[in-house]
């Protein structure tokens, strides 16, 4: 793919377009060991090689993270005062931002990218994608609990939840489930308990559609994702 040199940059985090131009004018690029100080020149981005201040930048158009979002942090881009995401991401790009979110006091998975058209594949309410989540539950989970979850529930929207698969693990005074829903709402499991006469007291997220969080990443923790996952996503 052929793209003009200063956009190439640009899109890998390496300054604004105005920033770049100037990096290309003092003489500070070159593509393939040679200098070029034209920030319209095009570049092959599958085969030239281009250098930053003698730094290589290899380019790809898009990336892909799996992040297990810790509690205390929220899923933004930017915030004035509380830590987001992207803080825990070490990547040059200014173009990522998190394919959904999670409430602050919500752990798990989060997928952090650049790929507006894929987040919007797995986010569209139309799409009905598959999260499956992990909670403790202040109150005794029960079968009745089940069926009603199964039916769908008045949290308070215009229209009831989508049928939700509930399974516990453990019903007592504190209870652990798992449960799979097929939308996205505001805080909708805490207030699909609440509906129930419970209180959700932890929650993880586990699977957003074919992506299901690597149990080898502590809170905090990403990596990139294996091409196999980009794929099935």
């Amino acid at each position: 793919m052929k793209i003009r040199l200063d956009k190439y940059l640009a899109d890998m985090g390496c300054g604004t377009r105005s920033q770049v131009k100037q990096e290309i004018s003092k003489g500070r690029v070159t593509v393939n060991g040679t200098t070029v100080k034209r920030p319209e020149y095009k570049v092959d981005s599958a085969s030239d090689q281009v250098c930053l201040a003698g730094e290589p930048v290899s380019y790809a158009k898009f990336e892909y993270y799996m992040l297990n979002k810790p509690a205390g942090v929220v899923s933004a881009t930017k915030d004035p005062v509380e830590k987001t995401v992207l803080d825990l991401i070490d990547s040059r790009r200014a173009d990522l931002f998190p394919a959904g979110r999670l409430d602050k006091d919500t752990e798990g998975l989060l997928l952090i990218t650049n790929d507006g058209e894929l987040a919007h594949r797995l986010l569209s309410p139309k799409k009905h994608v598959d999260k499956v989540y992990y909670a403790c539950i202040e109150g005794r989970v029960t079968d009745e609990d089940i069926a009603l979850f199964d039916a769908g529930l008045d949290i308070g929207d215009d229209k009831p939840t989508l049928p939700a698969v509930l399974e516990i693990i453990r019903s007592d005074e504190k209870s652990e489930i798992l449960l799979t829903i097929k939308e996205g709402r505001f805080h909708q499991v805490k207030r699909m308990f609440h509906a129930v006469g419970k209180e959700v007291l932890y929650l993880k997220r586990l699977q957003m559609g074919s992506l299901r969080l690597d149990e080898r990443l502590s809170p905090g923790e990403y990596r990139e994702l294996t091409e196999e996952e980009v794929n099935a996503l």
